[in-house]
């Protein structure tokens, strides 16, 4: 590019995606350009051209790498019951899921037995 003349973004962005997809095909430059219909001497002068402005590293034209963390989601909550009873005097028994019902009516006759 000769000096005065303005950047033309689409064309930096058309050459970093080359240079890009170049970098990850692992395909010496003569055989990409083939390829992609690329002029070999364009595309060794959009190289030189954009490392010296710095956007030609590796890091810069690679997205970052994702990374997943294995989550395990857990709650400190209790079960919420399936079962509610209002007792007599405004007791409540709250039954979780899975009680034996022979226990329930073992409990109840205890929780609602006259006292002595």
């Amino acid at each position: 590019m000769a000096k005065g003349q303005p950047r033309d973004p689409c064309k930096e962005r058309f050459w970093r995606d080359h240079l890009r997809g170049w970098h990850a095909s692992g395909l010496r430059i003569r055989a990409y350009c083939v390829r992609h219909h690329l002029a070999e001497p364009s595309f060794y002068a959009w190289r030189r051209t954009l490392a010296q402005r710095g956007l030609d590293t590796q890091a810069a034209s690679a997205p970052p790498a994702v990374t997943f963390i294995p989550l395990q989601v857990q709650s400190d909550l209790p079960a919420p019951p399936v079962l509610e009873l209002v007792l007599t005097k405004g007791r409540l028994l709250r039954i979780p899921p899975g009680f034996d019902l022979a226990q329930v009516r073992d409990l109840l006759a205890v929780l609602e037995a006259e006292p002595c």
